[in-house]
């Protein structure tokens, strides 16, 4: 099992494609290269902290139809763009605002929005955040989730790390 991080997929809002300027002609494009990037990527054992704003999913099955069209075992910390719909999928593992997690000997802080400062901040903790859309200037030990800064796909901690240590551009594969 690999843990991957995500943010800022909105799904199903045509208006992300300018504000983000996603290289994507219409809507479906855009959510379509999601889903196939997110389930090439994903494994159905792994674990996925989506940061917020997942995005909008009309229909029916609406929000939880298409969670479980995506692998993987899904925990949601809340954007400000995340719904009631959203919020009350049991298609999510958890839900909360925030949250801290400890991998080896890395602390992380998981929130929608960057930090200025953040716990543990003095000891090594990093801040893992979204909504952004990699337009931030990421402080130390920050690292913006979001698809606009990965290629569209989830990320793991260890390619974040990684990306730092090289002094390489995040992937946009």
């Amino acid at each position: 099992m690999a843990v991957f991080f995500t943010s800022d997929t909105h799904f199903g809002e045509a208006r992300i494609l300018r504000a983000a300027k996603r290289p994507f002609a219409t809507i479906a494009e855009h959510d379509d290269h999601l889903k196939r990037g997110w389930n090439e990527t994903i494994r159905e054992d792994d674990e996925v902290w989506h940061l917020g704003d997942v995005g909008i999913a009309p229909g029916e099955g609406g929000m939880t139809e298409l969670l479980e069209k995506l692998h993987g075992r899904k925990h949601l910390i809340i954007g400000n763009n995340d719904g009631p719909k959203t919020l009350a999928s049991p298609a999510w593992a958890s839900v909360q605002h925030y949250t801290e997690l400890r991998f080896g000997e890395t602390h992380c802080i998981l929130c929608h929005y960057a930090f200025r400062t953040w716990n543990q901040m003095g000891k090594g903790s990093i801040d893992l955040h979204g909504h952004s859309h990699a337009m931030l200037k990421e402080l130390t030990r920050q690292y913006d989730v979001g698809v606009d800064a990965w290629g569209y796909k989830p990320v793991t901690l260890e390619t974040m790390l990684a990306s730092r240590r090289r002094g390489k551009a995040k992937s946009a594969d």
